[in-house]
C-alpha cells in the first residue's frame, strides 16, 4: 500500500510540475495580457483554472495507482520467490508466467537456487563422509566406557532416586500430620526427587544410544521411543515413515532427535510428546511437539547450547531449523531437510 501511496504522490507532483512547464512555454510565446481571466473565466461555475488543477491531480493520481499497482504485483511476485527459496522450497517459474520484464530476475533466483541446492548436496555428502570416519576411527574403549558409566547410573543412582521417590511418596500418603508447613516442604522434597530421575533418565539418554550403530534412522527412533516409554510416564503418538536418506543425514537428525526428547525430559513438565518423521515433496520433515510449560523464544535465543547445538547439525545438512515455544503451550520443533539424492543412488 506505501509503494501505491508513494507513486501517486509522485505521479500527480509530476503531472502538476509538467503542466506548469507547458503552461509557461505557452504564456512565453503566446502572452496573455491579463492572467485573472484564468481565473474569471468558468466552465459551468467552476474556474478555468480550477479545472485544469483538477485534471491534473486526476491524471497523475490514475497514473501513480496504475503503476504502483504493476510495481506492487511484480514485486509481490519476486519476494514470493524468495520466500520459497529462503524456506527451502522448490521454486518454479513456469514458460507463461505474464511478469515477461523480470525473466533476467527470475534466471537468477534460478541460478540462486541450483547454487543453494549443491551446496546443500556437498554439505549432506562431506556430512556423510565425517560420519562414515566418526564410526570407522571410534575406538571400542570408548563406547565401552559410556556403556559402563550409564550402566552404574542406572544401578546405583538412579535406583536409589526410584527408591527415594517411592519412600517420599510413602510417607506423605501415611503422614496425618496437621502441620502444613511440614506437608509442603514434604511434597517439594518429592518433586525435587522426581525432576532428579527425569534429568537421570535424560543423562542415561545422552550416555548410551550415542550413534545408530549400522541401523536405519526409522529403526533407531523407534528403540529410542520404545526405551522412552518403558522409563517415563509420557504418553508417546508417532508417525514414523520409510525412506532412505545418507547416513550423514541420518546421524544428524537422531541427534536432534535426542537433544530434543533430553530437553523436554529435563525443562518441559509434558505429559504428551509427539513425533513425526516423515518424507514430503523431496523434502524430510522431523517435527516434534510436546504439551510442557514451554518458554520465551526470545530469551533463550542467546542462552541455549542445546537449541544452538540443534540449529547447527540442522544447517549443516542443509537444512531448516524452527522452533515455536509460548510459555504454558508448549514447544514444537520442526527441521526440513532437502532430499538431492534421489533412492535408487542411497540404495547403491
Amino acid at each position: 500500500m506505501k509503494l501505491i501511496i508513494r507513486y501517486t504522490f509522485a505521479s500527480i507532483l509530476y503531472s502538476v510540475l509538467l503542466t506548469l512547464i507547458v503552461i509557461g512555454i505557452t504564456f512565453l510565446f503566446f502572452p496573455v495580457n491579463n492572467l485573472s481571466v484564468l481565473w474569471t473565466q468558468q466552465i459551468g461555475t467552476v474556474p478555468f483554472l480550477a479545472w485544469i488543477l483538477l485534471f491534473v491531480i486526476m491524471l497523475g493520481s490514475i497514473s501513480g495507482i496504475t503503476i504502483g499497482m504493476y510495481w506492487k504485483d511484480r514485486i509481490f511476485y519476486v519476494d514470493r520467490k524468495l520466500d520459497e527459496l529462503v524456506k527451502g522450497k522448490k521454486v518454479i517459474i513456469a514458460e507463461d508466467e505474464p511478469y515477461l520484464e523480470l525473466e533476467s530476475v527470475e534466471k537468477r533466483i534460478l541460478e540462486l537456487q541450483e547454487k543453494l541446492a549443491k551446496q546443500a548436496e556437498y554439505s549432506q555428502r562431506l556430512a556423510s563422509e565425517r560420519a562414515e570416519e566418526r564410526e570407522k576411527s571410534l575406538q571400542e574403549i570408548v563406547i565401552q566406557e559410556r556403556n559402563r558409566l550409564a550402566r552404574e547410573l542406572h544401578d546405583s543412582v538412579s535406583q536409589q532416586l526410584f527408591a527415594s521417590s517411592m519412600m517420599m511418596s510413602a510417607i506423605n500418603e501415611s503422614n496425618s500430620s496437621k502441620d502444613e508447613s511440614m506437608k509442603k516442604q514434604l511434597g517439594m522434597v518429592e518433586k525435587m526427587i522426581h525432576q532428579s530421575q527425569l534429568e537421570m533418565r535424560a543423562l542415561l539418554l545422552h550416555l548410551r544410544p550415542v550413534a545408530l550403530k549400522g541401523k536405519s534412522l526409522q529403526e533407531g527412533t523407534q528403540e529410542l521411543l520404545a526405551e522412552l516409554i518403558q522409563k517415563v510416564p509420557l504418553e508417546i503418538t508417532t508417525k514414523i515413515e520409510t525412506f532412505y536418506i545418507d547416513k550423514g543425514v541420518e546421524d544428524q537428525l537422531f541427534r536432534i532427535l535426542q537433544e530434543s526428547i533430553s530437553n523436554t525430559l529435563r525443562h518441559s513438565k509434558a505429559t504428551t510428546l509427539n513425533l513425526m518423521l516423515i518424507h514430503r515433496d523431496e523434502t524430510i520433515i522431523l517435527r516434534v511437539v510436546d504439551n510442557g510449560v514451554g518458554f520465551d523464544i526470545k530469551s533463550m535465543k542467546t542462552g541455549s547450547y542445546g537449541l544452538e547445538n540443534m540449529r547447527e547439525r540442522a544447517y549443516e545438512i542443509g537444512g531448516t531449523f524452527k522452533i515455536v515455544s509460548l510459555p504454558n503451550q508448549g514447544t514444537q520443533l520442526e527441521v526440513k531437510v532437502p532430499v538431492l539424492r534421489g533412492e535408487e543412488e542411497n540404495n547403491d
